[in-house]
């Protein structure tokens, strides 16, 4: 092994950047200093810094990042309305950068000579931390522990920190392993490792199934400024406390679970449980706003382009030209996204119950059954017309083909 003298470590104070603290110690003799990127955790920074201190750590820096977190990271992606393979709303993925970002300030100004993160040499988070670590420090060291050292489990992890006295949250029977922000929580693991098994859902936190949720539907409305949301039943709430709001009712009325199976960068394919309310709410009611705001070829053309944002996001691509491209021209699309949008929130359910804006291109007029109106009917006639023209072309060569020479071009089915 290389010999570092200090060491910044990604540090959640679970499982497995529990264990790596003394790990890290044992192995390279080095300093260790804890940094957590408060993304929302909550309780889950309860005591942190002590328990970093405590099990070998010489610092512990919990850096409150939600504001940058949320406007910076979760909002131009809520904008670009990307999501990664229909069900993912990439909790996870766009939290990453952000404290790996923060890694490197932290690893330069304390002259460090290497990061550790605790991500598995399967996973995702792996090349997300360090290709936003090597955009901003590409000569900084990086100590991967789960690629380097004996222990092939989980259980295996319990039962070093059970040796050493490391205090853990949780038991063999609740060995999820977990990813919590404001945004999400995600749970993999245990019974989920089999597609087969229902999962077990007491492991829900941030809400309850639809089965317990009230019997009663709750109507809400969401405001939005150039694709911003702005206020939650008419009251101004600043960046953050719109999530925790929104959190809160989707929670209650069981919103936002998805159990699915998903492509991983490296590979594979993994099963998981994503608890997201508050951003189901808000991707839900910003698509409706859009769908009268923006014309039919950028409305579609974007969303072609959040299907390579998403990609972007879950692959660890940020940081990258490309990126901040897509992001200048979701930007451009978003300056009329404004308005409200009101939704009622049913056992799982989010259901339109109207939508409002200044900048509409819905046009009630043109668009009735009823009569009058604006729009002359007998103009379709033109129009189908020239759309169908090289159908009828075709179809017109094609007769003409067959009465002199008595073959014909391919036939469609």
């Amino acid at each position: 092994m290389k010999s570092f003298k200090k060491v910044v470590l990604a540090y959640s104070g679970g499982l497995d950047t529990s264990v790596i603290i003394p790990w890290l110690k044992e192995n390279y003799g080095c300093e260790v200093i804890a940094v957590a990127g408060d993304v929302g955790q909550t309780d889950e920074l309860d005591g942190l810094e002590e328990k970093a201190i405590k099990t070998g750590a010489s610092k512990c820096y919990i850096e409150d990042l939600k504001k940058d977190f949320v406007e910076n990271y979760i909002f131009p992606t809520l904008k670009a309305g990307a999501v990664y393979e229909y069900d993912y709303l990439l909790g996870t993925s766009f939290a990453r950068p952000i404290i790996a970002k923060r890694l490197v300030e932290i690893a330069k100004a304390e002259g460090a000579d290497a990061i550790a993160h605790g991500c598995t040499g399967k996973g995702n988070d792996q090349v997300r931390f360090e290709t936003a670590i090597k955009t901003f420090a590409p000569n900084l060291a990086i100590i991967a522990p789960w690629r380097e050292w004996d222990i092939k489990s989980r259980e295996e992890e319990i039962e070093y920190a059970e040796v050493r006295n490391i205090p853990l949250k949780i038991t063999r029977e609740t060995n999820y392993s977990k990813d919590k922000n404001l945004w999400h929580l995600s749970h993999e693991g245990l019974e989920l490792e089999d597609p087969g098994n229902e999962p077990n859902w007491k492991m829900l936190e941030m809400g309850v199934s639809p089965i317990d949720a009230p019997d009663e539907p709750e109507y809400i409305t969401v405001s939005f400024e150039k694709g911003i949301p702005t206020k939650v039943n008419g009251v101004a709430l600043d960046s953050v406390d719109i999530i925790w709001k929104l959190n809160e009712l989707g929670g209650k009325h069981g919103i936002g679970i998805a159990d699915l199976v998903e492509n991983r960068l490296v590979g594979m394919k993994s099963r998981g449980v994503y608890e997201t309310p508050g951003g189901t709410i808000l991707y839900h009611a910003h698509k409706v706003l859009e769908t009268i705001t923006l014309d039919r070829e950028t409305y579609h053309y974007k969303q072609q382009v959040a299907l390579k944002f998403a990609d972007m996001v879950y692959f660890g691509q940020w940081y990258t030209p490309l990126r901040e491209a897509i992001s200048a021209f979701v930007d451009r699309t978003q300056e009329t996204v404004t308005g409200e949008v009101r939704l009622k929130l049913y056992k799982g359910n989010i259901i339109n119950a109207g939508v409002w804006s200044d900048y509409s291109l819905y046009s009630e007029s043109i668009a009735t059954f009823g009569p009058g109106g604006i729009y002359d009917q007998t103009d379709a006639e033109g129009f189908i017309n020239l759309f169908a023209l090289p159908s009828t072309v075709r179809a017109l060569a094609n007769e003409e083909l067959q009465a002199k020479k008595g073959i014909s071009f391919p036939e469609l089915k």
